[in-house]
């Protein structure tokens, strides 16, 4: 065959020519990373949403929470198939369960609240004289059940913030975001939050096999042979990751000089104490004056006392985590619905906190609510992640 034959030279060196790489199935470090957000924006944002929930017990305010974080869970999620996926869903459940063991010993147990509005009457328990205030049956009334749903509705949204923090950010990414003075306490932690998750986990899986084999999984006996396996596999995987950490040369330090170390607890130590005295001048009164500087002082102090610490810790961060205009957006939007709901609760008191004693229906405040509607930010600024199968 002639040169002529096997066309020009360019097209030889065209065809031999490095292939392109698709970017769904190249190499995992040649792929082009997506433009997500930090860990600790998502987190940020979700204990702001909690803190706002706080401030009121207006059931429709509440409600509005529970229905934006669920809104930007559903759409920022990414992978389902994690177990850090479904911490939403587990942590309403737990947010429901409590709001009926808060309902149940307003039942049982009475409430202080009075009431007109019998709803029935239980038999009285007689208690001895020294569990005077305590009655367990009696009267139920109408205001002591909507105080006590009010209540528990307050706490059950601080759960659902915390699962939607779980399920949009997973903690082992704030992990490399710590310093390096918090890291062990940051790797306890992480692996106290991702425990729960694994066990969800392990639960499903193990149900699922059950009903596969045609075996019970409700029920006490379904509950006991699913909840050996699940603790056994808790057991191998706590030690599993010990030997790992211990591999990896995890709790490794640097020697400091004495002189350095005591430094370092000073300033973090008095830092952290400034910090809780501003604190608690800014919710008094009287310390109003003297708050904010020590306050501020503090803040400053604890943050130079961990910038020492992190010379005893040798890290690297492998791709760290940026922290861009997004991020700021996100954390942004919750600390205003945070802040504004605080504004609104100290300068409207009955709309955030509906009366029981008359019993009134909720109203729905138009500017909280419209400042509640700022956490929606997140659903329009942050890309969503594509959901990549399980």
């Amino acid at each position: 065959m002639t040169p002529s034959d096997r066309g020009p030279v360019g097209a030889d060196r065209a065809h031999t020519a490095e292939p392109h790489i698709d970017a769904a199935h190249a190499p995992y470090g040649a792929r082009p990373r997506r433009a997500t957000v930090h860990p600790g924006a998502w987190w940020l944002w979700s204990l702001s949403l909690g803190t706002a929930a706080t401030r009121t017990t207006n059931p429709l305010l509440l409600a509005l929470l529970v229905s934006i974080s669920a809104y930007v869970v559903a759409t920022h999620r990414g992978n389902t198939g994690t177990p850090t996926a479904h911490a939403y869903t587990a942590f309403a459940k737990l947010a429901l369960a409590v709001l009926l063991i808060r309902l149940l010993f307003a039942v049982a147990l009475g409430s202080p609240i009075p009431g007109t509005h019998t709803l029935l009457t239980l038999p009285e328990v007689p208690l001895p004289h020294w569990a005077q205030g305590i009655r367990l049956g009696g009267k139920v009334t109408a205001e002591a059940l909507v105080f006590a749903a009010y209540d528990g509705l307050k706490l059950a949204t601080l759960l659902i913030c915390v699962g939607a923090a779980n399920a949009l950010a997973s903690p082992a990414r704030l992990l490399k975001s710590l310093p390096g003075a918090l890291y062990e306490t940051g790797v306890a932690v992480v692996v106290a939050l991702t425990f729960a998750p694994h066990l969800i986990a392990d639960v499903r899986r193990l149900r699922a096999a059950r009903r596969l084999r045609g075996r019970p999984d409700r029920g006490l006996r379904g509950l006991l042979q699913v909840g050996l396996p699940v603790l056994e596999g808790a057991l191998e995987r706590s030690v599993a990751l010990a030997a790992a950490m211990e591999a990896r040369g995890y709790g490794r330090t640097v020697e400091v000089p004495a002189r350095i170390r005591r430094t370092t607890a000073a300033l973090t130590l008095g830092g952290l104490l400034g910090v809780c005295a501003g604190t608690y001048g800014l919710l008094t009164a009287e310390g109003g004056t003297y708050g904010v500087p020590l306050l501020l002082a503090g803040a400053v102090a604890a943050l130079a006392g961990l910038r020492l610490g992190s010379r005893r810790s040798l890290r690297t961060r492998y791709r760290p985590d940026p922290w861009g205009t997004r991020a700021w957006l996100v954390t942004g939007s919750g600390a205003a619905v945070a802040a504004l709901l605080s504004l609104a609760s100290a300068r409207d008191p009955e709309a955030l906190h509906p009366g029981v004693v008359p019993l009134v229906a909720p109203t729905l405040p138009l500017w909280p609510a419209a400042a509640i509607l700022l956490a929606l930010l997140p659903a329009f600024v942050v890309p969503q992640d594509p959901k990549e199968p399980s």
